[in-house]
């Protein structure tokens, strides 16, 4: 495969008037087909941002594309009196998917952090029998769950937590990967524990094996809700549906959100049983565009697209293909790797540069990563990738990193 150019600039320089957020790279993405996106100057990139910008199934795929340009000849909002016919199949189809007996739809995976904050107060206060205004959910340090004012109050991270207080109260604090820390934190006031199977922000940190099996187990033994945050890490990425598969462990709620909009459109959803998600009663909670027709149609596709295990094989498959091409820089110019099927957490040697300042060279050589935590790139290719492109962009990040 033929090397993009590095010649070629990409600087653009952005409109005063667009307040651009999480530091993002200095190009301005036209067009993207599959697994590359092309800039306004015309330079292709191949794009390993992918669970970053929710395209798990590459850009512009054809059934998304089909069944977004279907529903548009149809209806593309309703009366928030009246749900369109593509709702229920869409919710059924998650609900399914998930082995769950409802769905809440949203839009943003914050949304749907907070929704599930929500569902899980409610349940602390009406089945468990929490005194009112007393619940607390235990949240894991290093979690990124969203930018709300809410759910900043228990991040750890100065960048998304400071000058936005006073902050909301009810949450403890634990180490990530410690099963015996929830434990310990449980009180009778405790609602739930929140958690992200895998922290994806955080740079791919994958907790020990048991964890999540663990974690179940309290739960079930202290009356507390599970709440597994898998907007990042589900539907597909790690090689199964759900980052929870991995350890055969079933959640009370499902959060997810990015790749359930196929990359085309925002949408979220709160997925779990009836006798925990049924507590939020009529007119107590909602979204005026949540479950939308254009959403409700895009999602049911993706997963339809989910139902047949061919995009979780392609991400095992793929993903041990990526490891073999990474673990090998480890001791040259790379500290450590860690790979949960297509996604990959990459550790710079500091004598090497930042992980921004690397990826900013990748940027030069044509390739999208995402770094974080000083350090680290996150490298979260589209699902339909090839062997051949992931190849092509290791060498790339081997030629940055002299290796």
């Amino acid at each position: 495969m033929t090397a993009v150019d590095p010649g070629v600039s990409t600087e653009v320089t952005a409109e005063p008037h667009v307040a651009h957020n999480y530091h993002p790279l200095p190009v301005n993405i036209a067009r993207g087909e599959g697994a590359w996106v092309t800039d306004v100057e015309g330079k292709r990139y191949l794009d390993l941002l992918a669970a970053y910008s929710a395209v798990n199934f590459g850009h512009r795929h054809p059934a998304l594309v089909a069944a977004l340009t279907e529903q548009l000849g149809r209806v593309t909002l309703t009366s928030r009196a009246f749900m369109s016919d593509r709702l229920e199949p869409f919710a059924a189809a998650l609900s399914t998917l998930a082995g769950k007996d409802m769905v809440l739809p949203m839009n943003t995976g914050a949304e749907a952090v907070e929704t599930g904050i929500k569902v899980a107060r409610a349940w602390g206060y009406r089945v468990k029998g929490i005194a009112d205004d007393q619940a607390r959910i235990i949240v894991a340090a290093g979690n990124f769950h969203g930018r709300t004012t809410t759910i900043v109050s228990f991040s750890d991270d100065p960048e998304a937590r400071t000058d936005f207080g006073p902050y909301t109260p009810g949450f403890d604090v634990v180490p990530y990967g410690d099963a015996d820390a929830v434990a310990a934190a449980i009180t009778e006031n405790t609602a739930a524990v929140l958690i992200e199977p895998i922290q994806g922000e955080g740079g791919v940190v994958i907790p020990p094996e048991g964890y999540l099996r663990r974690i179940r187990e309290i739960c079930d033994e202290k009356n507390v809700l599970f709440i597994a945050d898998e907007i990042q890490s589900g539907l597909g990425r790690v090689g199964e549906t759900f980052a929870c598969d991995r350890e055969g462990v079933v959640p009370d709620l499902y959060l997810l959100g990015k790749a359930l909009g196929g990359g085309i459109l925002p949408v979220s959803a709160v997925v779990g049983d009836a006798d925990v998600l049924g507590v939020i009663r009529p007119g107590e909670h909602g979204s005026t565009f949540g479950g939308n027709p254009l959403a409700a149609a895009v999602g049911l596709r993706v997963v339809e697209m989910l139902e047949s295990g061919e995009f979780q094989e392609r991400a095992r498959a793929l993903g041990a293909h990526l490891a073999a091409g990474l673990e090998p820089l480890i001791g040259h110019g790379v500290t450590e790797v860690r790979i949960a099927g297509l996604w990959a957490g990459v550790d710079i040697d500091p004598a090497k540069g930042t992980g921004r300042e690397i990826a900013e060279k990748l940027l030069d050589r044509g390739v999208l990563v995402k770094d974080t935590h000083g350090q680290t790139i996150r490298i979260a290719p589209p699902l339909v990738i090839r062997a051949t492109e992931l190849d092509w962009a290791v060498e790339q990040l081997k030629l940055v990193l002299g290796a």
